[in-house]
C-alpha cells in the first residue's frame, strides 16, 4: 500500500492450513460416497461448495497476497472445480428443473476432467520445489482426474474405484499437511515433517 510517499505493508497469515482443511473436507466426504460407504449427494454438496470451493478460494485470495504463485493457483483452481462439482450435482439432482437434468451427458464432464488432469500436471510439476507432502498430494490429483475422466467416458468400473481410493488418500494426506503446517508455522520448529523439495 502506497501512503504519502511510503510503502506500508500489509502482513497475513499463511492461508495454507486452511485451504488444505477444505481440500482434505471435501475429499474425505466425496470418497466415502465413492466407496459405498455413504449414499447419495445431497450431504456431500455442502462440503463441496463450501470447503472445497470457498475455503480454497479464500486461501487462494490470500495465497496471491504472499505472492505465493504456486498456492494461489492450486487453491484457485481447485477451488473453482469443487463450485463446478457442487453445481453439476445440483443439476442432476433437478434443482435447475427437470430441462437440465434430463440433458445431461458425462461425457461432457469426461472432457472437463480431462482439462484438470492437464492443468493438474503443470502444477505437480510445480510442486516438485515445495515439499514431499504436497508432490504426494498433487501426484494422486492426477491419479484421480485420470479416474473420473475414464470413468465418465465408461472405461470401466475399476477406473471409479482408482478415484474413489486415490481422493481418500489425498484427504489424509491433506488433513496432515494443514495440520504440519499450521504446528509448524505455529512453534516456529518442525512439529510434523513434509520433506523437502525433489527440485531446487
Amino acid at each position: 500500500m502506497h501512503e504519502q510517499g511510503k510503502y506500508i505493508r500489509i502482513e497475513v497469515a499463511d492461508p495454507t492450513p486452511l485451504g488444505l482443511t477444505g481440500l482434505a473436507m471435501v475429499t474425505l466426504v466425496a470418497a466415502s460416497q465413492k466407496l459405498g460407504w455413504t449414499e447419495g449427494l445431497s450431504m456431500v454438496i455442502p462440503w463441496a461448495i463450501f470447503l472445497g470451493g470457498f475455503a480454497q478460494l479464500m486461501a487462494c485470495v490470500y495465497d496471491f497476497k504472499h505472492n505465493n504463485l504456486f498456492g494461489s493457483t492450486a487453491f484457485g483452481v481447485y477451488g473453482f472445480f469443487w463450485l463446478s462439482v457442487g453445481t453439476t450435482w445440483l443439476i442432476k439432482l433437478g434443482v435447475f428443473g427437470a430441462a437440465l437434468a434430463q440433458t445431461v451427458d458425462v461425457h461432457q464432464l469426461g472432457f472437463a476432467f480431462l482439462g484438470y488432469l492437464i492443468i493438474s500436471l503443470f502444477i505437480t510439476v510445480a510442486s516438485f520445489r515445495t515439499n514431499k507432502v504436497l508432490i504426494a498430494i498433487m501426484v494422486l490429483i492426477d491419479v484421480l482426474f485420470l479416474g473420473l475422466m475414464m470413468s465418465s467416458f465408461e472405461m470401466g468400473e475399476i477406473w471409479h474405484s482408482i478415484a474413489a481410493w486415490s481422493e481418500l488418500v489425498i484427504s489424509l494426506l491433506g488433513f496432515y499437511g494443514a495440520g504440519a503446517n499450521l504446528l509448524n508455522k505455529f512453534y516456529g520448529r518442525v512439529m510434523l515433517p513434509v520433506g523437502s523439495p525433489v527440485m531446487k
